[in-house]
């Protein structure tokens, strides 16, 4: 379970203070997967980055499986799978090399090391990518690795930016495939998005930020009813106080 506790954290430059978190607080739990919804600077990433520990909160704190992420962010790590708004590969590595580093990441050595990555590439059906260099892959073959080096470690926990932005229809529906799969064996799952339907379909609960604060939270089917709409979409426009932003 990933928790967030009343996280703040401010960005200052020449001109002025910027507020990307106002006291955030919010739970994903275990066997749901939990969307983030907001307009552009709502702090959604801002809140992502300090789950993995590559900021550091002015205050409050996010916890993962009961682990403190500013207190211990190697060991918060250790518990997520992370799979970024960008499916960066390393061209001249194969699919298995970039997955064995991942592997390495995490402490992982030896036999275990080869079985995990075994196991994952055939999760996955990888295999015939196994031992080709990722230079030339499509999107959808990118995803998967991206996916391999996230899941290498069996990590309870799935952290995920935007993870379809950029695919077509048919990888789109393999990873809604997968996330469904993960939910059923009692993963938590939390991820942003920008796609009303997509949402919609693979959601079983809705954070909505604005301003860096928690502006509402339920099933997407609850926060239509308490915006008294039938769209999530134009729920979530009523709910944040503004039509500006908003991408579906």
């Amino acid at each position: 379970m990933i928790e967030v506790n009343n996280l703040r954290k401010s960005f200052k430059n020449k001109k002025q203070t910027v507020v990307a978190l106002d006291g955030l607080s919010f739970q994903a739990r275990d066997g749901e997967i939990t969307g983030i919804l907001g307009p552009n600077g709502a702090g959604k990433t801002t809140c992502l980055r300090t789950l993995y520990g590559l900021l550091q909160a002015d205050e409050g704190y996010a916890t993962i499986d009961g682990i403190n992420a500013s207190e211990n962010p190697l060991g918060a790590r250790a518990k997520l799978g992370i799979f970024p708004d960008k499916f960066g590969l390393y061209e001249r590595l194969t699919a298995y090399e970039q997955i064995d580093y991942f592997a390495s990441l995490h402490g992982m050595t030896g036999n275990d090391k080869k079985q995990a990555i075994e196991r994952v590439i055939a999760d996955l059906d990888i295999q015939e990518l196994a031992h080709r260099k990722s230079a030339g892959f499509s999107q959808g073959q990118r995803m998967k690795v991206t996916l391999a080096q996230a899941l290498v470690h069996s990590p309870q926990n799935f952290v995920l930016d935007e993870p379809t932005r950029g695919l077509d229809v048919m990888s789109t529906r393999v990873l809604r495939n997968y996330l469904n799969k993960f939910k059923e064996k009692g993963h938590c799952i939390l991820f942003s998005s920008h796609v009303m339907q997509e949402v919609a379909a693979l959601c079983d609960r809705v954070i909505i930020v604005a301003d860096g604060k928690l502006a509402a939270q339920g099933t997407p089917q609850e926060l239509c009813e308490l915006a008294g709409e039938t769209q999530l979409e134009e729920a979530f426009v009523k709910l944040i106080g503004s039509d500006e932003g908003v991408a579906a």
